[in-house]
C-alpha cells in the first residue's frame, strides 16, 4: 500500500490545527480519477481553512487544498485515461473532500478537467482555480455589457491571486485597469500586469448617499463589505460589478437607487460550474483568455515550506498565485 506524506486539517476539543501526517491511499475518498500531484497553490480559502481563521472545512480531518494540477494516475471513467495531464478544482475539493496538499488525491471525474494543449502542468496551477473564477469574471462582466470603451474597471485586493489574473485578462482585453492596494511595494508587480492606474483603496470613495459620483464602469470585487457598498454607489451607467471574495466581510449596505436609477449589475461569482461550463472556460484559458504573465505571477515554494506560505497568504504578506511544488 502507498504511503504518503498530506497536510490535513483537524478539528480537536473545538480548535482547528494543521500539519504534515503519514497516510496511505486506503483513506483517501470515493472518485473515479486517481490523480498523481505534481503542484497545488495556496488560495486565502486554503489559508483561512488552515489556520482556523474561518469554518472554511465542512468535514475533519481534510487533507486542505482546494486545487491541483497532475497526471492520471488510474481512471475509472471514460473521460481520462492514465498518464493524462489534469487540473482538478472546486466542488468539495479541500472542504469536504480530501484534496490537494499531498502526492496522491481521488476525485469524482466531474471535477477534473484536462489540461489544454500548450499549457504546461505548472502553467495550469498558476492559473488554478484563481485564475478560473478570474476568467468566469470577466465572460460574465462582459455578457453584461462590459467594454474597454465605455470607462475605467478597478480591481481591488489587487496582488492577490485571482486580482492579479484579472487584470492581466482584463489589460489584454484593451480595458483601462486600475488596481487598489494597500501594498504600494507591489506597484510594479501591478503595472507589469497590465494595471493603468495603481491606487491606495483608502483614496476610494465611502458612500454618504445612495449615489456618488460615477468612477467606474466595472469592477471586480474580492472584499465585499463595506468595500463592495463604495463600489455600487459609484458605478457609472449600466456599469457591473463581479463579486468574487468577501475579505472585508460578507455584509454590505447599499439602496436600490444605484441599481435604478443607474442600472448597475451586480453578478456572482461561483466556481462550483457543470462539466461543460468548465470545460468551456479551460479551453478559453489556454487561448483568448490566456493570461500572459503567468511565470511572474507564479510564486513557486517547496511542500515541506506549505505552513510557511500558508502564514503568508493569511496575514496578507504574500502575492500573486503561491504555487506548492510536490517533492518528486
Amino acid at each position: 500500500m502507498d504511503r504518503f506524506t498530506a497536510y490535513r486539517v483537524e478539528k480537536n476539543d473545538k480548535a482547528v490545527s494543521a500539519s504534515f501526517v503519514e497516510m496511505d491511499e486506503a483513506a483517501l475518498d470515493a472518485g473515479e480519477v486517481d490523480v498523481d500531484v505534481r503542484y497545488a497553490s495556496i488560495n486565502f480559502k486554503d489559508a483561512l481553512a488552515a489556520a482556523g481563521r474561518m469554518p472554511v472545512i465542512r468535514r475533519f480531518p481534510c487533507i486542505g487544498g482546494i486545487d491541483a494540477a497532475g497526471v492520471v494516475r488510474a481512471s475509472r471513467s471514460a473521460r481520462f485515461a492514465a498518464g493524462d495531464p489534469v487540473i482538478v478544482h472546486s466542488h468539495g475539493f479541500g472542504v469536504s473532500h480530501h484534496g490537494g496538499y499531498a502526492p496522491r488525491a481521488r476525485v469524482p471525474a466531474d471535477w477534473v478537467n484536462a489540461v489544454p494543449k500548450g499549457l504546461s502542468l505548472l502553467q495550469a496551477i498558476t492559473i488554478g482555480v484563481a485564475g478560473y473564477t478570474a476568467a468566469l469574471a470577466v465572460e460574465v462582466m462582459e455578457a453584461n455589457g462590459l467594454a474597454p470603451s465605455k470607462g475605467k474597471v478597478l480591481v481591488n485586493g489587487a496582488s492577490g491571486g485571482v486580482a492579479s489574473v484579472a487584470i492581466d485578462l482584463l489589460a489584454q482585453r484593451g480595458f483601462h485597469v486600475v488596481a487598489a492596494t494597500r501594498k504600494a511595494q507591489e506597484s510594479g508587480y501591478l503595472r507589469e500586469l497590465g494595471a493603468a492606474e495603481v491606487i491606495d483603496p483608502a483614496s476610494l470613495t465611502v458612500p454618504k448617499r445612495p449615489l456618488e459620483s460615477a468612477l467606474w464602469h466595472g469592477a471586480v470585487d474580492s472584499l465585499g463589505g463595506a468595500a463592495l457598498s463604495g463600489l455600487i454607489a459609484t458605478m457609472s451607467k449600466d456599469g457591473v460589478i463581479a463579486s468574487i471574495g468577501n475579505a472585508m466581510g460578507v455584509e454590505f449596505s447599499t439602496t436600490v437607487m444605484p441599481f435604478i436609477l443607474r442600472g448597475v449589475r451586480l453578478v456572482g461569482v461561483n466556481s462550483d460550474n457543470d462539466v461543460d461550463v468548465r470545460e468551456h472556460l479551460w479551453r478559453r484559458l489556454a487561448s483568448d483568455l490566456r493570461p500572459r504573465h503567468l511565470d511572474r505571477i507564479a510564486q513557486v515554494r517547496p511542500f515541506a515550506e506549505l505552513p510557511r506560505w500558508i502564514d503568508a497568504v493569511v496575514n496578507g504578506r504574500a502575492k500573486g498565485r503561491t504555487v506548492i511544488e510536490m517533492p518528486g
